[in-house]
């Protein structure tokens, strides 16, 4: 178990629920349609975009996150350590009832290969094989994370939007949207133009200040 990802993840969670209960009342952040919006829609998006098996495959690898142990380099060296002294000792078809008994299903295969008197070489392919599709494994399975990262912010500003038009649409005093600067207004958007067209834009203000 990695109870790192636990604690991140716990932090992550206390840590913005603080401050939001500092700066105001927890109830104000939360809209049901916005949130239907952002994870419905991105449920919506993977299941369009990956097949079924796919993401059952996915969703099994997620308890890897939290409940993975590594492998401990000292205990590998040790069971690597004891075939070779097997191996010395008692011959290579010794090492089949010691490879059972191996925990390391990788080191195993290996080992057995080894006692089946395959050649060194091709037993090295096989084993560089198997690791790398485990690697593409993951990594596909990766992508289905990705894409949901990709995609929630997406129908999160989706469900801003149609929040911002509700809100507009329902609203009776325009007044009560609080009073706008043009001089802010006008920074913002001068913010996209070049210098030469802001010079410009200043001198035609002037000009028409000055008539």
């Amino acid at each position: 178990m990695d109870i790192a990802s636990f604690i991140g993840l716990g932090a992550g969670i206390v840590v913005m629920l603080v401050t939001i209960l500092i700066s105001g009342d927890i109830a104000g952040y939360i809209d049901i349609p916005s949130i239907i919006c952002t994870f419905g829609g991105t449920i919506a998006m993977i299941v369009f975009a990956y097949p079924a098996s796919k993401l059952k495959e996915s969703f099994s690898a997620l308890k890897h996150v939290f409940f993975h142990k590594a492998l401990e380099a000292e205990g590998i060296i040790k069971d690597i350590i004891d075939l070779a002294n097997v191996a010395r000792k008692e011959g290579l078809l010794a090492l089949e009832e010691a490879g059972q008994a191996l925990k390391d299903k990788f080191l195993q295969k290996g080992i057995l290969l080894i006692v089946d008197g395959t050649d060194p070489e091709l037993v090295r392919n096989i084993l560089e094989t198997e690791l790398s599709f485990i690697e593409d494994r993951h990594k596909s399975n990766q992508s289905v994370y990705e894409f949901m990262g990709a995609m929630a912010p997406g129908f999160g500003m989706l469900g801003t939007l149609i929040g911002l038009i509700n809100m507009l649409a329902n609203l009776s005093d325009p007044s009560t949207l609080g009073p706008k600067n043009p001089r802010i207004i006008e920074e913002k958007l001068k913010a996209f133009m070049a210098p030469k067209l802001r010079a410009k834009i200043g001198a035609e203000k002037e000009q028409k200040e000055g008539e």
